[in-house]
C-alpha cells in the first residue's frame, strides 16, 4: 500500500506537466489540431520572442498543415491588434495582449515553416511593446505548461 503523501506527490507531478483541460478543449477547438498530437514551445529573445508548434509524428502530415494555417491566421490577427483566440483558449486575457494590441504597428509577425510545423517569429524595437511580448509568452509557457525557460535568450547565442 503506498502512504497518501507519496500519492499526493505523485498527483501534483503528473498534473504539473499538463495544461489545464479548459485550456485543452478550447483550445483544441480553437487551433483545429490536439494538443496531445503536438508540441508547443513558446522562447523569449531579447527581440521579441516565438512561438513555435510541431507535430509529434513527423508522418502526420495533415496536423503539420493545420499548424502551419493555424499559425498563419494567428500571425494576420495579431498583425491587425487581434488576440480573441489566446482569449478564447486561456479563458482570460493574456497579459501583454492588450499593449500587444495597441501597439500593432510596433510588432513584426513573421510566420516560418518548420518541417513538422511552423514558428511564428516576434520582433520589435519598442521597449513597453517587448516587454508586453515576454509577458503574453512567460504567461503561454506557464498556461500550456510547456516547461520552456521564463528567461530571456541572446539570439547570437542560438547561431
Amino acid at each position: 500500500m503506498i502512504p497518501i503523501f507519496f500519492v499526493l506527490i505523485l498527483s501534483c507531478t503528473q498534473n504539473a506537466s499538463k495544461p489545464d483541460a479548459g485550456v485543452v478543449s478550447r483550445g483544441d477547438h480553437a487551433m483545429g489540431f490536439s494538443h496531445e498530437t503536438t508540441t508547443h514551445h513558446f522562447h523569449l529573445y531579447q527581440s521579441g520572442g516565438v512561438i513555435e508548434v510541431s507535430a509529434n509524428d513527423p508522418k502526420d502530415i495533415n496536423t503539420r498543415d493545420q499548424i502551419r494555417m493555424h499559425l498563419n491566421h494567428i500571425v494576420m490577427m495579431f498583425s491587425n491588434g487581434d488576440f480573441n483566440v489566446p482569449m478564447f483558449i486561456h479563458d482570460k486575457n493574456p497579459p501583454g495582449a492588450a499593449t500587444m494590441s495597441k501597439l500593432r504597428d510596433e510588432i513584426h509577425y513573421k510566420l516560418e515553416e518548420t518541417p513538422q510545423g511552423a514558428r511564428i517569429e516576434i520582433v520589435t524595437v519598442n521597449k513597453e511593446a517587448l516587454s508586453a511580448i515576454h509577458n503574453f509568452l512567460r504567461f503561454q509557457i506557464s498556461d500550456h505548461k510547456t516547461g520552456d525557460s521564463a528567461d530571456i535568450i541572446n539570439e547570437k547565442n542560438l547561431h
